[in-house]
């Protein structure tokens, strides 16, 4: 079957190879592969910045955002031939530290975890994958090719559950007000659970014209195209979805007194920016606020995203994802466009 695989630590390594079929130790659950989002972890392993290949070989299979079919589960595993899934995309380290052997591997604390496509084990970018029971999630059948959009709305998911959990450290407190930096997929899907939870979105992207502007005043949020069009507001909770060093230091600013700070973005090391750390640290504790940082997804948070994207426009997400390239052009998907939000790879018509 074919697959699209790297050497993981050299640049410009990506092709579609031949490979064997999924080994039942991947998973006792057969999936046909429909479609693979493609995002900046992606890119930075095709960089040769990142990802390591499974122990003994050399490629690494790539892709951690699936969707697929099942074409074949056992009796009982609460699976069957046609269900629409998606596989989840860290495994818990063999040790395990406490978070691990409690089920919240997203929060590893030993960094043995692995994850499919990206770090010792193979991802979901073949024609076929197996998957544990444990690690795969339906998703609505309805949704169709944005079902995909599951994994990075599964970050997002986490990243709102932190969020509230934080919130709850005072009695009073509760959020009304939310900042969201940047328009891309994540940026976009935190704006969509924020006003799933009937809150006050402001989205701050450069983007004045195209689908970003557009998607944010569909999803009935404001649009701000610059930090001074945000005037002097602050905001409950602000979550970071750019990595731009820039947009990092305004979110700190704009987090109102008692407000939470999510950082969803991961910065590449080395970017350096003037940041007044003393007056930094005195809003900070003056003001009770906190900020955090959140990546990667346990098995809950899977399943908050999947109720996430049922409850929403079908239309909407259908217009997040603006390219769907086919396997045949597979080189086409992984070049970015200006202007693009997701691109997604799609195996099957």
């Amino acid at each position: 079957m074919r697959a699209v695989t790297v050497l993981p630590g050299v640049a410009n390594s990506i092709e579609l190879t031949n490979v064997p079929e999924p080994p039942l130790e991947d998973g006792e659950i057969l999936v046909r592969t429909l479609a693979l989002g493609i995002c900046g972890t992606d890119h930075e392993i095709l960089d040769g910045q990142y990802g390591s290949a499974p122990p003994g070989a050399e490629r690494l299979v790539l892709g951690h955002e699936s969707l697929g079919v099942v074409e074949d589960a056992p009796v009982g595993s609460g699976f069957a031939k046609g269900d629409h899934v998606v596989g989840i995309v860290r495994r818990p380290d063999p040790l395990p530290c406490p978070s691990c052997a409690s089920g919240e591997w997203d929060m590893c604390r030993n960094g043995g975890y692995t994850e499919r496509g990206i770090k010792d084990r193979n991802g979901f970018g073949s024609e076929r994958f197996r998957i544990e029971r444990g690690f795969a999630v339906k998703v609505d059948q309805g949704l169709g090719l944005a079902g995909v959009l599951l994994e990075p709305t599964s970050i997002v998911a986490k990243a709102w559950a932190q969020v509230e959990r934080v919130g709850r450290r005072s009695e009073w407190w509760s959020a009304k007000t939310v900042l969201v930096t940047g328009g891309g997929p994540i940026g976009l899907l935190a704006a969509l659970m924020g006003m799933q939870r009937h809150l006050d979105i402001h989205v701050l992207d450069h983007n004045t014209q195209g689908p970003k502007p557009e998607l944010i005043r569909a999803l009935g949020a404001t649009h701000h195209a610059s930090a001074e069009s945000l005037r002097d507001k602050q905001f409950d909770v602000v979550m970071e979805c750019t990595a731009v060093t820039s947009l990092i230091v305004e979110a700190m600013k704009r987090c109102a007194p008692s407000g939470i700070v999510c950082l969803l973005g991961v910065s590449s090391s080395g970017r350096q920016a003037e940041f007044d750390i003393g007056g930094f640290n005195r809003k900070l504790v003056l003001n009770n606020e906190v900020v955090f940082g959140a990546v990667n997804a346990n098995l809950g948070h899977y399943h908050m995203a999947a109720d996430a994207l049922q409850q929403a426009d079908r239309q909407w997400l259908d217009r997040i994802i603006t390219r769907r390239v086919p396997l045949a052009n597979w080189r086409e998907a992984f070049t970015p466009r200006k202007g693009e939000i997701k691109t997604i790879l799609t195996f099957s018509e």
